[in-house]
């Protein structure tokens, strides 16, 4: 596990654009409002060689406890606990101000290694700020620019001394010859409509209030990953990274731009994850909207599952379940059978159910099945129905092959399949779905012309 290095300042003086400039991605969102920032958010960071996990928080404010600045308040102090050394920010071209004051005497009682770094330092309009942090009892401040990525070397040496020398963990994603293991890490996302208790339910699973939640809609922003370990029916221990989305309205309804911004980084983290799970609000049932979510995962290729929650409060619940099993089936065509669990964040029904689904669904989505068994079952299913003839004059399908996993993709050759009829692409898909054990996981098939060895070249 690398050392956690946690950035702590008020709000806007540039934390997540350092965060981003430290994982060499734009992870974090970055708007020139204050406050952006609400949930911790860590990242894998290699600073020259210098490996840690930086973690970005929410702006220091001095609110009610109460209120929603100061439960983020209360989540960045949290995030202290652990922490190798604190990344304390300040604006260079504001100078000091009492918050800067305020924070620094709470990071002096913490007994946290602190490196004052002093933001937007480049030019001479940073000048005066960084001779004014000296006042914080901090020592030397490291005059840096996340923005431009200035000052790197001089974080390198900062940090170097208390963190001693560190190694990257690879990425055994990132290697050509990587393969499936049902042991790895299940990158699970969980997606929904604002409110629907995204957040509320991923702190139930792990036992703590590590994510900022509350009755105002749409406190989450950026896609938050959280990792846990998660004990299986056998007591075995299951690693996933649980990842929290903002909650995704109506396009028409979205026109902020810090709105749109939180959408696309949720979208995102559906490009990242394995298993989708798709949240409900059983006080409100499937609505329009939960069904174009849902089609926006199953199109990105992801292996979907749909769970109901606020069970606990749900009216007639047997009516609410059955009455969203058909609309689902009505409403995703393309995928029958998607898994659909209730669930209560406030009393943790059915989510060990729900985790255990996720670990099936990602079996399935990344299985191979052998090019033999897979043409045994396509000369069955053409046995059992036989393609059409358009015009008098038989389509021919002569092979199958899978050509890779996650998602479940095959390619088809023959003649003449520019007429071969959708309702019959369909017939091959739920075969292969029904029939080789990809359940309810998305399938894409690819049609390609057989080349006729004796046509001219």
């Amino acid at each position: 596990m690398l050392p956690h290095v946690v950035i702590i300042g008020r709000p806007n003086v540039g934390k997540s654009t350092l965060f981003n400039r430290l994982v060499g991605k734009k992870l974090a969102l970055v708007d020139d409002q204050p406050g952006v920032t609400r949930d911790r958010r860590l990242g894998d960071a290699d600073l020259l060689g210098l490996a840690f996990t930086i973690v970005d928080t929410a702006g220091w404010e001095d609110d009610d406890a109460a209120s929603l600045p100061g439960r983020m308040r209360a989540q960045t102090e949290a995030a202290l606990t652990g922490a190798k050394v604190a990344l304390f920010v300040i604006d260079a071209r504001s100078g000091l101000t009492p918050l800067d004051e305020e924070i620094g005497r709470h990071l002096h009682q913490c007994n946290v290694p602190v490196i004052l770094l002093a933001n937007k330092a480049e030019g001479r309009a940073g000048d005066h700020g960084l001779f004014e942090s000296y006042a914080l009892g901090f020592g030397d401040p490291v005059a840096f620019s996340a923005e431009h990525g200035q000052g790197l070397g001089d974080l390198f040496e900062a940090l170097l001394p208390v963190l001693g020398e560190t190694e990257a963990v690879p990425d055994e994603e990132e290697h050509e010859d990587y393969t499936y293991d049902p042991k790895s890490v299940l990158k699970f996302a969980v997606v929904g409509r604002p409110n629907a208790g995204k957040s509320t339910l991923i702190n139930r699973i792990l036992g703590e209030d590590r994510l900022l939640v509350g009755p105002e809609a749409g406190i989450t922003r950026d896609s938050i990953a959280v990792d846990f370990t998660w004990h299986d029916d056998a007591g075995e221990e299951r690693a996933v990274r649980l990842i929290d989305t903002a909650g995704m309205r109506k396009k028409a309804n979205v026109v902020e731009k810090l709105e749109k911004m939180s959408v696309a980084d949720a979208r995102h983290a559906i490009d990242f994850a394995e298993v989708v799970v798709l949240l409900l609000d059983a006080t409100r049932g499937l609505e329009h909207q939960d069904l174009k979510i849902a089609s926006m995962v199953l199109e990105e290729g992801r292996a979907l599952m749909i769970a109901i929650n606020k069970w606990d409060i749900a009216e007639d619940p047997s009516a609410l379940f059955n009455g969203i099993r058909a609309a689902l089936e009505d409403g995703l065509a393309q995928v029958r059978g998607v898994p659909l669990i209730a669930v209560s964040a406030m009393t943790g029904k059915g989510l060990d159910q729900m985790i255990a689904t996720a670990f099936t669904l990602r079996d399935a989505w990344s299985q191979r099945v052998p090019t033999s068994a897979l043409n045994r079952w396509f000369d069955t299913a053409l046995e059992a129905n036989p393609p059409p003839a358009p015009g008098g004059r038989r389509i021919k399908l002569r092979y199958i092959t899978q050509a890779k996993t996650r998602p479940p993709s095959f390619v088809m050759f023959g003649t003449r399949l520019d007429q071969l009829p959708e309702s019959y692409r369909r017939y091959l898909v739920n075969g292969i779905r029904r029939e080789l054990g990809f359940d309810a996981v998305p399938i894409r098939l690819t049609l390609r012309s057989a080349k006729n060895p004796f046509a001219p070249k």
